[in-house]
């Protein structure tokens, strides 16, 4: 992970609220109902750029991005609780306002599901569960938790899946057929061109990512002005649920083992963000979550 703390201004947390009160991000998931037009468009990545390895277009990789949230927000909704969507967004978009890719069109929010996790797509959208974010005991957990997501979309490590996928498993053919938009023969093959983005929520992604996101997101913590060591709260948490529970089995099947990540963070950073470990943790404004009846 590039990011760094030199010549990284102090701020304290407390202007996000200045920055993002007016922002109508909160509830933004409105990605309508997915259908073959707008998945040939999402899918429509250029098959040469695929095919020769290289980069999908920051235009593209969001229209992606678009679309793999709104197959997860069709099996979960968002919670409906807007003052909870507004802070989440509030405290998301401070946070990536300090990555170098402030230029996304983020997104935040938290939707139904008793599962404990958290997912971020392609050009800038993080989706907590409702079963994390009932663990969280102050704003510096959830800060941590998503500047780890940020961490991902920021090196694209789900774009590199993707087009890792594109380039073993989709057939020429159909990448072709999306570009041209042959017409609805192709539908069913259309489809299937999403696969390889629903994967990674299933499959997870590499160890190395895993572990260059939490680096990523201990010194996002830092520059945004929270104790950088709020994702390791969430760590310890993690480390203490049974992990025969069906609401983490899926996190534990994707995500190297919370103890294996505070060791791989404590060896990379040792005591590189001390300093930072008086910032912001808990917040008059952190709104509490009741688990779900």
């Amino acid at each position: 992970m590039r990011i760094s703390l030199r010549n990284f201004t102090f701020r304290h947390v407390a202007l996000a609220c200045a920055l993002a009160a007016g922002s109508s991000a909160a509830l933004a998931f409105d990605f309508g109902k997915l259908d073959v037009d707008r998945l040939k468009k999402a899918i429509d990545i250029g098959g040469k750029a695929i095919k020769a390895g290289k980069d999908i277009p920051q235009a593209e990789e969001i229209r992606l991005g678009d679309e793999l949230a709104a197959k997860v927000l069709g099996a979960a909704p968002l919670v409906e609780n807007a003052a909870l969507q507004r802070y989440v967004n509030q405290v998301g978009l401070w946070l990536a306002l300090q990555s170098e890719r402030a230029d996304l069109p983020w997104r935040f929010g938290v939707i139904e599901s008793s599962d404990v996790n958290a997912f971020s797509m392609p050009g800038g959208i993080v989706l907590i569960t409702r079963g994390m974010y009932e663990r969280f005991r102050n704003e510096g957990e959830l800060a941590g938790v998503l500047a780890h997501e940020i961490g991902h979309v920021v090196e694209r490590h789900q774009l590199r899946q993707i087009q890792k996928a594109a380039g073993n498993e989709w057939k020429a053919d159909l990448i072709q057929a999306v570009a041209e938009e042959k017409g609805n023969k192709d539908a069913k093959n259309i489809a299937k061109a999403l696969t390889a983005g629903m994967e990674i929520f299933t499959r997870g992604l590499d160890r190395k990512d895993e572990f260059a996101a939490d680096r990523a997101g201990v010194v996002l913590a830092a520059r945004g002005g929270y104790n950088p060591y709020g994702l390791v709260g969430v760590l310890q948490t993690l480390g203490d649920l049974n992990a025969a529970d069906s609401r983490v089995a899926l996190m534990f099947a994707t995500h190297p083992s919370p103890l294996d990540r505070q060791d791989e963070l404590a060896s990379a950073m040792g005591e590189t963000l001390d300093t930072y470990a008086g910032g912001v943790e808990s917040t008059r404004r952190f709104v509490t979550l009741a688990p779900a009846k």
